[in-house]
């Protein structure tokens, strides 16, 4: 029995989640009739994870994040647009009138709930991280039940199955940690007598539940790791990861047409990968399989035939071995700090925390106590949602309205500071990426960050921030976003990757 998981780019529209139903057919009639030897369950029927439809989940955190603010046209407005995309998979996927029906249906109800419990939160005016983690279940949920159905229509049978009724976490909500003794006891009695039926279970990733039931998650990009908690849960074969790309390559094929897929990597190097941002991969997917010695495979949902890269324990010796640089834009830097030298470690270390608390990813950070201040990189979706974190926690206690900031780079506020009583100031310094290379042992004799730097020194890039793994297998940059396609072409070719395309 194999785990397959689809991300959100796969299931983007009608038409994609149809082209995830023809592979998941696919895949149930090559292992027709193959029994699991440890099991004596028949592995024609695989395990499918969904993620919720792309951009669902950041359509739902805002949502939230307005109702909080008392904006309550904004989520309403919100809720339509989820309600009219998701029914327009239904409508255009769905012949069935039966099948139409129940799905509109519960699309309709579950976004119903969902303008509930936006209400809810906008009397409390706070998002709590149990508040987030209930707001963002409800994406998957909708995928699922959605697949299911279409798989259905298709002759296959199928069955959406939340995971919260299988994962069982900690009460660690926003990165919950999977108690893996119940989940592995869920599992058994929930989706082995599925497979025994030949139905495919169609399960909602990226969430859990508590053992009292509060629903959690599992991390953002999370659904990685509930294939790999389900796969470990069922003693599987193997974990497939289906995404946007043929495996993992040695750069963005978007800017590096020319990038070689890794054909086999360790456990190890694709978790090194993985932290440094690598997006077909979730960092924290590796320890499960890790444990149980099982095999995980990213393939193209878009190529299906290409053969991807293949994780395992120990890689082939013939493999070949390179780097791989790993980018990421649409992110902003944004400062906070003294004017003189009353800015201290310990304030860093409280403006860190309190964007822990409200669930703001920071992706990279420097303290310069030269210039008296600390930089953080976010998400410039979290742009605003991070800099009113900071006003409320370093002001007199009020929010500021950081909103209008230009979270799609135009307009002239990004570089703008204000200052918070009498000690520091606070803006969003300009719009940034951040660039990782991250080599493999024996690549070369020179470390991976000489010949970076090299490169960069060469191209005459403008380095804003360095971070080095104590590995000294990798290391990350952080540069203006403008100079990003030119940067990564460069590293590419000045560190021998160009290759012969395949």
């Amino acid at each position: 029995m194999i785990v397959h998981k689809f991300g959100g780019t796969s299931v983007g529209s009608g038409e994609l989640f149809g082209r995830v139903a023809d592979i998941v057919i696919e895949q149930q009639a090559s292992a027709e009739g193959v029994l699991d030897d440890r099991k004596g369950v028949q592995s024609a029927a695989p395990v499918v994870i969904v993620s919720a439809m792309s951009g669902t989940t950041d359509r739902l955190v805002a949502g939230a994040r307005a109702a909080t603010e008392g904006k309550d046209a904004v989520y309403r407005d919100i809720k339509a647009e989820l309600l009219a995309s998701h029914l327009d998979v239904v409508k255009s996927m769905l012949t069935d009138g039966r099948e139409r029906l129940e799905v509109g249906g519960l699309i309709e109800d579950r976004l119903h709930d969902l303008e509930r419990l936006y209400r809810s939160i906008g009397v409390l005016g706070e998002l709590t991280a149990r508040g987030a983690d209930a707001v963002v279940a409800f994406g998957e949920q909708l995928s699922a039940n959605i697949l299911a159905a279409i798989l259905r229509e298709r002759g296959a049978r199928a069955q959406a199955v939340s995971a919260t009724e299988l994962i069982v976490t900690d009460d660690n909500f926003g990165a919950a940690v999977p108690l893996m003794t119940p989940t592995g006891q869920r599992l058994r009695q929930r989706i082995e007598p599925l497979l025994e039926q030949g139905v495919i279970p169609v399960i909602t990733g990226y969430i859990a539940a508590t053992e009292k039931g509060a629903t959690t998650t599992l991390g953002r990009g999370g659904s990685d790791y509930t294939a790999a908690i389900v796969g470990a849960g069922l003693e599987a074969e193997e974990v497939w990861i289906w995404s946007d790309v043929d495996g993992i390559l040695t750069a963005d094929p978007n800017i590096v047409p020319q990038a070689q897929t890794l054909s086999e990597l360790s456990y190890n190097e694709a978790t090194e990968l993985a932290y440094f941002g690598a997006e077909v991969l979730h960092p924290k997917t590796i320890r499960p399989v890790i444990e149980n010695s099982i095999p995980l495979r990213i393939l193209n949902t878009f190529n299906p035939d290409r053969a991807g890269t293949l994780i395992v324990e120990t890689p082939s010796p013939e493999r070949k071995l390179l780097p791989a640089i790993i980018s990421a834009t649409g992110l902003s830097l944004i400062a906070i700090g003294g004017q003189d030298n009353s800015w201290a470690l310990q304030m860093a270390a409280r403006a860190l925390q309190h964007l822990s608390d409200a669930g703001v990813d920071v992706l990279m950070f420097s303290q310069s106590f030269s210039e008296q201040n600390l930089n953080l990189v976010v998400r410039e979706r979290d742009q605003a949602h991070c800099l009113n974190v900071l006003c409320r926690a370093f002001g007199d206690g009020t929010a500021q309205e950081w909103s209008g900031l230009p979270l799609n780079g135009e307009g002239s506020s990004v570089g703008s500071f204000r200052k918070l009583g009498d000690i520091c100031s606070l803006g969003a310094k300009e719009r940034v990426a951040t660039v990782s290379v991250v080599g493999v042992p024996g690549w070369n004799d020179t470390g991976i960050a000489a010949r970076a730097f090299a490169a960069l020194g060469k191209h005459g890039a403008r380095v804003i921030a360095v971070a080095q793994a104590a590995t000294e297998q990798s290391v990350s940059f952080c540069i203006p976003e403008d100079q990003l396609a030119d940067t990564v072409r460069c590293l590419h070719r000045e560190l021998g990757l160009e290759g012969e395309h395949e």
